[in-house]
């Protein structure tokens, strides 16, 4: 800042109030500066602020890489920090790195707060987090004491796919799970309930899967070597239902005509499908923004106890899905 100042031909403390976005410097005065930082190639010192501050104003994100709907919370989550005044640092899971170690490097670099993508952590691991440090879930596998949680009420998503694909004549639907993923086990259950009400109690079949297109074209192979096949498939996300429409359409059977495939979270990658996915929506905008502002009211207000957020589904129909023939 020193060179800067030198440069610009103004005082270092002038040049701090710059790059502070202070008032104190005219418009002229303030391009000069940042002119002459340009040129110096000068960037400013987060880590040396932060020690100077004691506060990082960073918040730590968890996230797993191959998760479309986590991508498209990244980029949410971004510029609602960045107008409250935080930076963001990521940390992604892995086969080979467990949530633990994604947290612990988060934690490391002195984020003042964490916000967990779909975490598959107990209540209990949770929570002894949340005694450490600020943390806000979303769409965590339990609701933890101490810690935040946003998620979508994926009883009243699931219901809206089934009562979808009934109301468009269809009988025999089955449900591609997502095994142990966060949401899975809600989802899981509001289809039985949603058949169920629909008086399609007996009908109701679960075949275990994941949150991935493998385990989607796995369980849609389960299905071709049956005698008959089901008229319609309400898959766990769309990562899944996406492997199901895969399958179908490389046997030869046509999507929607031959089955229906319902996903969800509406994620970016439901439009990009040959066959565009009907899926139930989750408002990833909203999730982060929620996430944020509870991070940052916590950590502004230690007292202020954690929260729960539901945010409401949406079914978004479009082209795989159809009346049964």
């Amino acid at each position: 800042m020193a060179d800067v100042a030198r440069a610009a031909g103004v005082s270092r403390a002038l040049v701090s109030l710059v790059f502070r976005n202070k008032p104190g410097a005219g418009e002229e005065t303030r391009q000069r500066v940042l002119q002459a930082a340009d040129r110096l190639g000068y960037r400013p010192d987060t880590a040396a602020r932060m020690l100077a501050s004691h506060h990082s104003r960073t918040l730590g994100v968890m996230l797993t890489v191959h998760q479309p709907f986590q991508a498209d919370l990244v980029e949410a989550i971004y510029p609602e920090a960045e107008r409250l005044g935080y930076e963001v640092l990521l940390s992604a899971t892995a086969p080979s790195r467990d949530e633990a170690k994604a947290v612990e490097a988060l934690l490391s670099h002195r984020c003042e707060a964490l916000v967990l993508l779909g975490p598959r952590a107990a209540a209990d691991q949770l929570d002894a987090l949340g005694s450490r440090a600020v943390v806000t879930a979303i769409n965590a596998r339990e609701d933890a004491a101490h810690v935040d949680n946003v998620r979508t009420a994926d009883d009243a998503g699931v219901r809206q796919a089934v009562d979808h694909l009934v109301d468009l004549g269809h009988r025999a639907i089955v449900h591609v799970d997502g095994g142990d993923e966060p949401g899975s086990a809600e989802r899981r259950t509001a289809y039985r309930k949603a058949m169920d009400a629909r008086g399609l109690g007996e009908r109701a079949r679960v075949l275990p899967a994941a949150h991935t297109e493998q385990a989607g074209q796995d369980s849609a192979r389960l299905l071709l070597d049956e005698a008959e096949l089901p008229t319609a498939v309400l898959a766990s996300n769309d990562r899944c239902a996406l492997g199901v429409l895969r399958a179908f359409v490389l046997a030869g059977v046509d999507v929607p005509e031959g089955i229906s495939i319902v996903g969800y979270d509406d994620s970016h990658v439901s439009h990009l499908a040959p066959v565009a996915l009907t899926t139930i929506r989750q408002d990833a905008e909203q999730m982060a923004k929620h996430a944020v502002h509870l991070a940052v009211e916590r950590l502004e207000d230690p007292t202020r106890t954690p929260r729960q957020v539901v945010l409401d589904p949406k079914l978004v129909s479009r082209g795989s899905t159809a009346p049964p023939r």
